[in-house]
């Protein structure tokens, strides 16, 4: 039988369990037993959060770089291509790795049935012991307690942020969100919390397990100035550190400073001008991730944000208005039916001169004609197209240099655009 391409074994881990999602980690764990698994890194950092996990991983990872660490980072979803969920050492797992991995876990399993992201999480465990890092940055996918991540036992545990965000798996409430989260921390090390004002059980877990739980306004905090950012924080030892005049970045910087404690923590070489770079440097695709494409002897402005919840919409909002442009900003929009689409819309219907809504190439999608009526029942210019792409090149046509096309709503929305974009590159350098 001729070896499977990186494309077949995705296509065959897509049905390979009788559900997307399939909560637990006895399935996972005997698995990786028979896999030999031990640790992906001699040191291992989990990271989840309602939003705000790429970044964070993102941030950590660059520092520990610069400081000379052979970094894993373990994330999903991917926007284009599988390759980016597996980062080794800096560079994107191959596919005939990612082939070679999959083969493993699918030797190891056995009459065992794992999900897509089951597999997927110990085919990457499975090539960061083999990579002899240093650190693995481990992503949580949902949840935390009973998410394939959580089976690795880390030396450091962060929690992004506390919001509401998939109900039917980590309930209605910020508390149960919050237990699910503190799942991912253990007996007697460090964990991090990154939102200002986190529910009770996430300290009420940290203290049952002897955790000690640093928290972002009391352990460590930032302050954002017009032209700069501060940070303070502390080391593995208990003393004060601090990072004036940092330059402001792109990405959210809280959760950059969330990633600072968390490489204080892991007794790193502290080195101001080396730490400020280095952050500096960090960029996330899809995640104000600003573009320009040449339209028709135009160059027009283009920005991709996967915000797909209250949260993240509100920290989209903020960042746009701290960049006005000359001209007007147009939406391209499409967005999952279990998404809560008020709380999207309101801090940023009233930032667009207009909407081109699409439903997403999902059974998942709220169907976009829906979306553009709620819109216009809201005093909005907004019209449905066939498909995302179809809207993208829409606003384009109607835009100009002045203007900039915001494209957000999902991952789908994003990853749509990004190869849409990619192949116009292509194309362009044929």
């Amino acid at each position: 039988m001729a070896a499977r391409s990186l494309a077949q074994w995705l296509a065959y881990l897509e049905q390979l369990h009788p559900s997307a999602i399939d909560m637990g980690l006895d399935r996972v764990r005997e698995v990786a037993q028979r896999l030999g698994l031990t640790r992906p890194a001699p040191r291992v950092v989990t990271v989840t959060g309602t939003n705000g996990k790429g970044s964070t991983c993102a941030f950590l990872a660059s520092l520990l770089r610069a400081s000379g660490q052979r970094v894993g980072v373990y994330a999903s979803p991917h926007l284009v291509r599988y390759n980016e969920r597996v980062d080794v050492d800096g560079t994107l797992a191959s596919d005939s790795e990612l082939c070679t991995a999959f083969a493993a876990v699918e030797a190891a399993r056995g009459e065992i049935s794992l999900t897509y992201f089951e597999v997927g999480t110990l085919a990457a465990f499975w090539l960061f012991e083999r990579a002899r890092l240093d650190v693995a940055v481990l992503e949580v996918g949902l949840g935390g307690r009973l998410d394939a991540v959580n089976l690795i036992d880390a030396d450091l545990a962060l929690v992004t942020s506390i919001g509401l965000d998939h109900a039917e798996w980590l309930g209605d409430t910020r508390d149960s969100v919050a237990v699910e989260k503190a799942g991912i921390f253990r007996a007697g090390k460090p964990a991090l919390c990154g939102d200002l004002q986190p529910p009770a059980p996430l300290a009420a877990a940290a203290e049952r397990l002897g955790a000690p739980l640093l928290l972002r306004g009391e352990a460590f905090d930032l302050q954002i100035e017009s032209a700069s950012w501060f940070w303070r924080g502390r080391d593995a030892q208990g003393n004060d550190l601090a990072l004036p005049g940092l330059p402001l970045l792109d990405l959210p910087m809280e959760n950059a400073a969330l990633a600072l404690q968390a490489y204080a923590l892991l007794d790193q070489p502290w080195l101001p001008e080396r730490i400020a770079v280095a952050l500096q440097a960090t960029r996330m695709t899809g995640r104000i991730d600003r573009r320009q494409v040449e339209r028709a002897g135009e160059t027009l402005n283009v920005l991709l944000d996967v915000a797909h919840n209250p949260h993240a919409a509100e920290y989209l909002a903020r960042r746009l208005a701290m960049k006005p442009v000359a001209g007007v900003r147009r939406a391209v929009f499409g967005v999952l039916a279990d998404k809560d689409l008020d709380g999207i819309l309101a801090p940023l219907a009233a930032l667009f001169a207009d909407w081109a809504v699409a439903s997403l190439p999902t059974p998942r999608s709220r169907d976009g004609a829906e979306v553009a009526a709620i819109l216009r029942a809201q005093g909005a210019r907004a019209e449905a197209h066939a498909s995302l792409l179809s809207a993208f090149e829409a606003q384009l046509a109607a835009s100009s240099a002045a203007d900039e096309v915001v494209v957000f709503g999902s991952f789908y929305s994003v990853a749509e655009v990004l190869a849409q974009l990619s192949s116009l590159s292509e194309s362009a350098e044929a």
